[in-house]
């Protein structure tokens, strides 16, 4: 067994916590669609875990190293969701179904910033309004602590937008003037 400082498992541990934490918030970048968020983010995910795995594997005998690698991953796990959330990017379809004919979701939603598309429908115990919302993933909590002071007989549902496009959305005509800036670059 080859001799190892007692700080190794230490710096092994928080190696690892670094790309796994990185490779978590990756993975939802990727999803999210930020390809070269994702690239940069990938770069630095593999140089933390080269290093670790390097440590672990020149160390592989000695059971504090394996405890630092397999604890880093498992708390990496945890940070890195943590993070994600924090950042807590993308957007979200909000699909709001109001029972309450006496409060007009949808407008009390606009007069607050949201943009708010309306229909009116048929629920199993009469009329109902339906509102479709897209939102920065940010804004969703609040979004749902007002839906819940507003109508909260309410039934929300949210679900995850991989691209949202046209009209005046503000956040898709960013997202697009910043890619066409760069494509002539790559071309």
């Amino acid at each position: 067994m080859e001799e190892m400082a007692w700080w190794i498992p230490i710096l092994i541990f928080f190696a690892r916590i670094g790309d796994v934490s990185v490779g978590t918030v990756r993975t939802m970048i990727v999803v999210s669609g930020h390809k070269w968020l994702a690239v940069t983010l990938g770069f630095f995910e593999v140089v933390i875990w080269l290093v670790a795995a390097g440590w672990a594997f020149k160390y592989i005998s000695n059971p504090f190293a394996v405890i630092g690698y397999a604890g880093g991953y498992s708390t990496g796990i945890l940070v890195g969701m943590w993070l994600e959330n924090k950042l807590a990017i993308g957007l979200r379809t909000v699909r709001v179904i109001n029972p309450d004919q006496n409060v007009d979701v949808a407008s009390e939603l606009r007069l607050r910033g949201f943009r708010v598309t309306r229909l009116n429908g048929g629920g199993m115990r009469g009329p109902v309004e339906v509102s479709f919302l897209v939102v920065k993933r940010r804004r969703l909590r609040a979004l749902q602590e007002m839906l819940s002071d507003l109508a909260p007989d309410s039934f929300v549902t949210v679900e995850r937008v991989d691209r949202a496009d046209g009209g005046d959305f503000t956040y898709s005509r960013f997202a697009r003037r910043s890619w066409e800036r760069v494509v002539p670059i790559l071309k």
